[in-house]
């Protein structure tokens, strides 16, 4: 019988303890559950970006940029008078104003450029490369700022704007490229986790005290209200024809 009743406690207690952790493993979960979901909805909401992808996001808009100058380089040599000069005064006001004014001067070559020299290595070097051309770019784009403010373009100022554009894409492409593949690494590589965090934080500080709100959207709308003004909106009309049978 004291055996029997032995048994008895010694099941409800492991009853009660069982209960007590499923209860328990329920509730961790849950919570678990939960601050998984929101993590999720805020990565969603595009509240989590790295500043390395924050940065890649904005050679984005940029790169749009670019091809609607390589677009209007290739159309200044064939229909000049089809130009609309709004459309590209509009694309360099808005190089100037997220690319040249917030991008490069407020990111790039404040925390970025600066770090990566300091850390040295085969990168150390390109930096100064890269504000030498962030100068000559801001030179260009006031060359395109004053040739977009006249009337409709024709012989004798089309050939000389179409040059400049053609060069100013190949080169920022070039710039980007090592950016985004060299220098965007070498400086994640200067940070901790910690300091990643707070250079996020910080950088959307920038962004929302230049722009007064989330520069990158407005810049995205920007640059898609323009390619839709000069019909490059279309993304399947760059989509070229099969290969030729060999």
């Amino acid at each position: 019988m004291r055996e029997e009743t032995g048994a008895r406690r010694a099941f409800l207690r492991t009853a009660s303890i069982v209960g007590t952790g499923l209860i328990l493993s329920r509730w961790v979960g849950g919570e678990r559950t939960a601050a998984g979901k929101e993590q999720n909805s805020k990565q969603e909401a595009g509240e989590e970006v790295s500043p390395v992808e924050d940065l890649m996001r904005e050679h984005g808009v940029l790169r749009r940029a670019l091809l609607v100058y390589t677009a209007a380089a290739a159309t200044l040599r064939g229909a000049p008078s089809t130009v609309a000069p709004a459309a590209l005064q509009k694309t360099a006001t808005l190089f100037r104003t997220f690319g040249e004014d917030y991008h490069e001067k407020k990111l790039e070559e404040t925390y970025i450029f600066p770090a990566v020299k300091q850390a040295g290595g085969p990168v150390a070097s390109l930096p100064d490369i890269l504000v030498e051309q962030h100068q000559r770019g801001r030179e260009i784009t006031d060359y395109i700022l004053a040739m977009t403010a006249g009337a409709k373009f024709g012989a004798s100022n089309a050939e000389p704007l179409a040059k400049v554009l053609e060069a100013f894409v190949l080169m920022y492409r070039h710039h980007a490229a090592r950016e985004d593949t060299l220098v965007f690494p070498a400086w994640k590589r200067t940070l901790s986790a910690k300091q990643r965090d707070e250079m996020g934080e910080k950088f959307e500080e920038i962004e929302h005290q230049q722009f007064g709100e989330d520069g990158y959207k407005h810049a995205v709308k920007q640059i898609g209200d323009i390619e839709g003004s000069l019909g490059l909106a279309d993304l399947a009309q760059f989509t070229p024809p099969p290969p030729p049978h060999v």
